[in-house]
């Protein structure tokens, strides 16, 4: 007699729940994707005790037939394909016929169902994968089924079950990526009685996202589409501002489907590039639309994991749509959060227009005075030399020397200062001419080339203007210096601060970002050649890679066994980035803002820290009462 035997039904359907039944979150994703291929509109979950001592999913679908009810819960059983053919282009969620008897195999389930109007359906119970009723039932369209005592038969796999918050915290993240999945259907979850969470079914992506991550997420969110041949991709992603410490908050949804794959999410994250602080991550619901014979969902039974036959085209999809969005918004963000402000606001402080006598220009004969020059510190040598003006025109405006204070900051203070492009133009027209290093400064600022150049006389490297997809930074009037750390600046908008220690990181990270890009100009061949040993797996890679080196500008030369020579490579007078404490004067100061909106990425240094934060004009009149 042979020692192999066909197991029978019910213990395979104990097996087959070992693997797609894990936890009680399990149960309420497959009964609620059935749910969902059965075309409802409405979905409600109730949970109790983290759903091991009850879970009810009631739908408004089309139902199970009279015929189908019993046969539903046969393993292998389901309407979704009838031939092989049909896993190349699966378009609902479910399709394997393994949810419904191996939940019945560890629990006991009622489920009453009606495919019409009729008021007229069916109800059936089980225990254990044991059919105990099976009778006609008052019923309205759709399918309630009740999950109860789950794993009583199973007390081992009970055992290992968490606390009930975690099992419900399980259940409610996998309710909140079905409504991100689904926003034209309403959901409704209920854990013993309290409601957790509730959307409206009314198809706008954003009010779910405002219902799951709250109103102040949402109005942090930036619309995403983009199309291409094989993919199509909608939904939304946070501004920088807003981020979590962990890729949870990704929701990746394939063709209504959602799937976690770190590739995808990795993508995204990539798109953000300099944009996020270290070990943060963003806040993303993606919806990719693709032909299903690109896409197997049959990896894994309970189908959370995808294969992509195109995924390195899918990738680079994802990153540059997202970052084409990022680069298409300007990244500032508020230091407070202003109310909305009222079509017309109850009561506005009068303001008072205070006669303040002008400063007499000084003549020919009598020129204004000099700043006395002070060489540059070592640790500030990235700074410009201190200008020495020159005697101005009878009909300007008084000169002042370059660590002078910002003129007309005493009118600023009272209100009444005029825009500030106007007053920088004002000034640049009036003011004396800039010593030639300042002059270089914005001719360089000014210049279109393609070439960078470098200031011979401090060593800072002048950054061209780029072509800039991003909107241009705001034009900003500096108006002093906090704690020699953070630039005070205005325009029209409100009050700015600039953290130069960032934005200086900024401006030499692009610099050398583009230096970097053009190795032959900046590679230097070195008088006595390093000398570097490898492994011999590395080394057979390495051999491989010369070609790729030296277009990095990197020359290395075989010398015999795993030893390899470094000729010449990439060699850069690298300054460090102003720190704080570090008192810049007027002109130091609007040459850093030059140079910063000659960025690409002005909003954020290298390590994704903001470099300017705002506050609205709105929020200072509500501070000082200005605005009732």
């Amino acid at each position: 007699m042979g020692v192999i035997r066909v197991l029978d039904d019910h213990i395979a359907n104990q097996i087959a729940a070992g693997e797609v039944v894990e936890r009680p979150s399990s149960v309420v994703k497959e009964l609620v994707e059935n749910a969902i291929d059965a075309g409802s509109t409405r979905i409600d979950v109730t949970v109790e005790e983290g759903g091991l001592a009850l879970i009810r999913i009631a739908d408004n679908g089309s139902g199970i037939g009279a015929d189908d009810l019993e046969r539903a819960f046969q393993r292998h059983a389901t309407s979704k394909i009838s031939s092989g053919k049909d896993l190349f282009h699966i378009r609902t969620l479910g399709f394997r016929g393994e949810a419904l008897p191996s939940i019945a195999a560890v629990s006991k389930v009622e489920c009453v169902s009606s495919a019409d109007d009729s008021g007229l359906g069916r109800r059936i119970e089980l225990a254990g994968g044991q059919l105990l009723v099976h009778e006609d039932a008052a019923a309205s369209r759709g399918t309630d089924i009740r999950i109860k005592e789950l794993f009583y038969n199973t007390p081992a796999r009970l055992k290992y079950m968490k606390t009930i918050q975690t099992e419900l915290g399980h259940i409610s993240d996998f309710i909140y990526r079905l409504a991100l999945s689904h926003p034209q259907i309403a959901f409704l979850l209920k854990h013993n009685g309290n409601t957790l969470v509730q959307t409206m079914g009314n198809g706008d992506l954003l009010s779910v996202i405002a219902a799951i991550y709250g109103t102040g997420v949402a109005k942090k969110m930036l619309a995403v589409k983009g199309e291409s041949l094989d993919y199509r991709i909608s939904g939304y992603i946070c501004r920088p501002e807003e981020t979590r410490a962990g890729r949870q908050a990704i929701s990746t949804i394939i063709n209504g489907r959602y799937i976690r794959n770190y590739a995808v999410a990795q993508a995204l994250v990539k798109a953000y590039h300099t944009l996020l602080p270290i070990n943060r991550f963003p806040i993303a619901v993606l919806h990719i639309e693709m032909e299903p014979s690109l896409l197997d969902v049959n990896v894994h039974p309970s189908k959370m994991e995808v294969r992509f036959s195109k995924e390195p085209e899918l990738l680079e999809f994802v990153e540059e749509t997202a970052a084409r969005i990022l680069r298409g918004h300007a990244h500032i963000p508020q230091a407070a959060q202003p109310k909305a402000a009222a079509a017309k606001p109850a009561f506005i402080q009068e303001q008072l227009e205070l006669y303040r006598p002008q400063p007499q220009a000084p003549t020919a004969a009598a020129p204004a005075p000099a700043a006395s020059p002070q060489p540059p510190r070592p640790e500030t040598a990235w700074r410009l030399p201190e200008a020495t003006p020159e005697p101005a025109p009878s009909s300007g405006n008084p000169a002042r020397s370059a660590g002078s204070s910002l003129p007309g900051a005493g009118t600023a203070a009272a209100g009444g200062y005029p825009a500030p492009a106007q007053a920088r133009s004002q000034r640049q027209q009036e003011q004396p001419p800039r010593p030639e290093t300042v002059q270089r400064l914005l001719a360089a600022l000014e210049d279109t080339g393609d070439a960078a150049e470098e200031d011979e006389a401090d060593g800072m490297p002048l950054l061209p203007e780029t072509k800039r997809s991003l909107p241009k930074l705001p034009e900003l009037d500096p108006i002093g210096q906090l704690h020699g750390t953070y630039i005070v600046a205005q325009n029209p908008e409100g009050l700015f601060l600039i953290d130069q220690h960032a934005a200086h990181e900024r401006i030499n990270y692009e610099y050398y970002y583009d230096l970097f890009g053009r190795p032959q100009g900046a590679s230097q061949e070195l008088l006595v050649p390093l000398t570097l040993e490898f492994t011999p797996s590395e080394a057979e890679v390495l051999k491989g890679r010369l070609s790729v080196l030296e277009q990095s500008g990197v020359y290395l030369e075989a010398f015999g066994g795993n030893t390899f020579l470094v000729r010449a490579y990439p060699q850069c007078s690298c300054k460090a980035s102003i720190k704080a404490n570090h008192s810049l004067t007027r002109v130091e100061m609007e040459a850093l803002l030059d140079r910063l909106s000659a960025c690409r990425m002005p909003y954020t240094c290298p390590h994704g820290r903001p470099i300017v934060i705002s506050f609205s004009t709105y929020e200072l009149e509500k501070m000082f009462k200005r605005v009732m």
